[in-house]
């Protein structure tokens, strides 16, 4: 059953962040991210897009997707360009292991709303980076990237 939520608004890039920061997030070369750009893309459609995409066949019910609203999760993703891999990385939030001792949200009671919503916002975030990827970026990479990178 289709998500039929309104999508959040995109979130800000900070081009303060380097994406070797994050536990699920390697780039090698050039640190050039051109979060500009993505930021751009995302505000001109390709977020709703996405999210439209997305939702479509979104396993988040719309009681989760609340959760997500209230704690404003959607402006925590982070996209970036690797050059190196000619690919468009990112972060996305999630909740956290000690969601229960933390008391995140009243309307949070169980792992499996946790493993759904934290699921759910990683397959946004693929799904943006897809649209990006096919839809909004002609640039290309400045390395020739091996074959053997896994895909994301």
């Amino acid at each position: 059953m289709p998500l039929d939520v309104d999508p959040p608004s995109p979130p800000e890039l900070s081009p303060s962040i380097d994406p070797n920061e994050y536990d699920d997030a390697e780039v090698v070369g050039d640190d050039d991210y051109r979060r500009e750009e993505l930021s751009a893309f995302l505000r001109e459609g390709a977020w709703a897009e996405a999210f439209e995409q997305w939702a479509a066949d979104a396993a988040v019910t719309e009681e989760e997707w609340e959760i997500v609203t209230d704690l404003g999760m959607g402006s925590d993703f982070d996209f970036f360009w690797d050059d190196f891999a000619g690919r468009v990385g990112y972060h996305a939030p999630g909740l956290p292991q000690d969601w229960k001792e933390r008391g995140v949200h009243p309307d949070l009671t169980s792992w499996k709303q946790v493993s759904s919503i934290n699921a759910g916002l990683t397959e946004f975030g693929q799904t943006v980076c897809d649209v990006l990827k096919d839809d909004y970026i002609d640039w290309e990479s400045e390395y020739e990237a091996p074959d053997d990178l896994p895909d994301f």
